[in-house]
């Protein structure tokens, strides 16, 4: 970044300094021009003299009052104005004391709309012309008066040019933040139609093979003893009907599939009879993880037994994440009656933005999969310190219909 940048940014965070420091330069504009006088037929020359004291006291009040400008411009317009007015009544010869009503009148136009603008500049430039030709000790027809009607004219005209190229430039941002969030938004609605599309496609494939499975299957069960020739066709047709399912789910998730992403899966899908080797990446990482199990021999449906692993995987990845270094953690997997306990407990102190400050993703999706199954899912701060992650897990899962999977 420039001396120039840097000096700007400054002057930003620091606007009372900035009007400072633009009252201390009006200040001594004013003083100066105070010293020149008007000398015979060849206009305005640079003569020596020494202001009045009402002149020096005037233009004090003026340039103080341009200090806060941009907090009350209003009243420091009245205010330049009053010094303003009485500088030209008053003294002759005239200090340039309307200098600061000029700057007044500016930040008045610049920061207000046009109307005021307008009502405000013209009860100005009115007032102190008048007061400057009929009041005032030069004649009426003087060029220091009309310079007073100039002068506040260009401060109101050039303050109201600012304002507007600020609002132009305002209304450009605004429209290209609006046809950004346009964007995105028509992305996302995209993104979800799609995403209710594939879904209707994945519940009209499965639900029509799944049905003719069950169909045929009822039928091979049936005659299996009597007519074996019925039953090898009924599970001929289970097998095509099974093989048709796979290529359309198979074709479906396709279009999900980013590029880089394997053709198809090359492992199965992980389960509890992994969760001692998922307990020692975790141990590898610096995360000691002690695993009580007391479900022996329970059978459980694969997507159980996923939502079982997932659940570990994403409680264990909160703990190193969020739980801090000392943190120790606890899994517990245990068959109560007709359901599947599955336990996280950390004792960490947690650090700022944790998992339980705002129910992250990862909470998210431990509560969709167990809702998906019939479970229940309870998460929170534990007594004492640490986290907790309880979820139950229905050993027999049961479809929309009760029907059991």
């Amino acid at each position: 970044m420039s001396t120039l940048e840097r000096a700007r940014c400054s002057l930003r965070a620091h606007p009372l300094a900035l009007d400072a420091a633009i009252a201390a330069g009006v200040l001594v504009c004013m003083v100066a021009g105070s010293f020149v006088v008007p000398r015979g037929e060849h206009g305005v020359t640079w003569g020596v003299r020494t202001p009045a004291v009402l002149s020096l006291l005037l233009m004090v009040a003026g340039a103080a009052a341009l200090v806060f400008r941009r907090r009350a411009p209003r009243t420091v317009l009245a205010v330049t104005g009053t010094v303003s007015l009485v500088e030209l009544v008053t003294s002759d010869p005239r200090a340039p004391v309307a200098m600061s009503a000029v700057v007044a009148l500016y930040t008045v136009a610049a920061t207000t709309d046009r109307p005021t603008t307008w009502r405000l500049g013209l009860l100005t430039m009115t007032v102190l012309t008048a007061a400057a030709m009929l009041a005032g000790p030069l004649p009426w027809y003087a060029q220091e008066n009309l310079g007073v009607l100039a002068w506040t004219g260009i401060g109101a005209t050039a303050g109201d040019a600012v304002r507007s190229r600020r609002a132009v430039v305002q209304a450009i941002r605004d429209r290209a933040e609006r046809a950004e969030r346009t964007r995105e938004e028509e992305a996302r609605r995209r993104v979800a139609e799609e995403r209710l599309r594939i879904a209707r496609d994945l519940h009209d494939v499965v639900a029509h093979h799944i049905a003719l499975v069950n169909v045929q299957a009822g039928v091979a069960a049936h005659v299996m003893d009597k007519r074996p020739d019925q039953a090898k066709e009924a599970l001929a047709h289970v097998r095509e009907a099974s093989r048709s399912a796979l290529n359309e789910l198979r074709a479906t998730v396709g279009l999900l599939r980013q590029s880089g992403d394997p053709e198809a899966p090359t492992e199965p899908a992980p389960g509890l009879s992994r969760l001692e080797e998922l307990a020692d990446t975790f141990r590898s990482a610096g995360l000691p993880v002690a695993v009580a199990r007391a479900d022996q021999g329970t059978e459980l449906p694969a997507a159980v037994d996923l939502a079982a692993y997932r659940i570990v995987q994403e409680a264990l990845t909160n703990v190193q994440k969020h739980a801090g270094p000392e943190a120790r953690a606890e899994v517990s997997v245990v068959r109560a009656g007709a359901g599947m306990e599955v336990t996280v407990l950390d004792d960490g102190p947690g650090k700022p933005g944790g998992p339980e400050a705002g129910g992250g993703h990862g909470l998210l999706g431990m509560r969709e999969r167990v809702t998906a199954l019939g479970g229940t899912l309870t998460t929170g701060p534990r007594y004492g310190g640490g986290f907790r992650v309880h979820a139950i897990l229905p050993v027999k899962t049961t479809t929309a219909q009760g029907e059991s999977a």
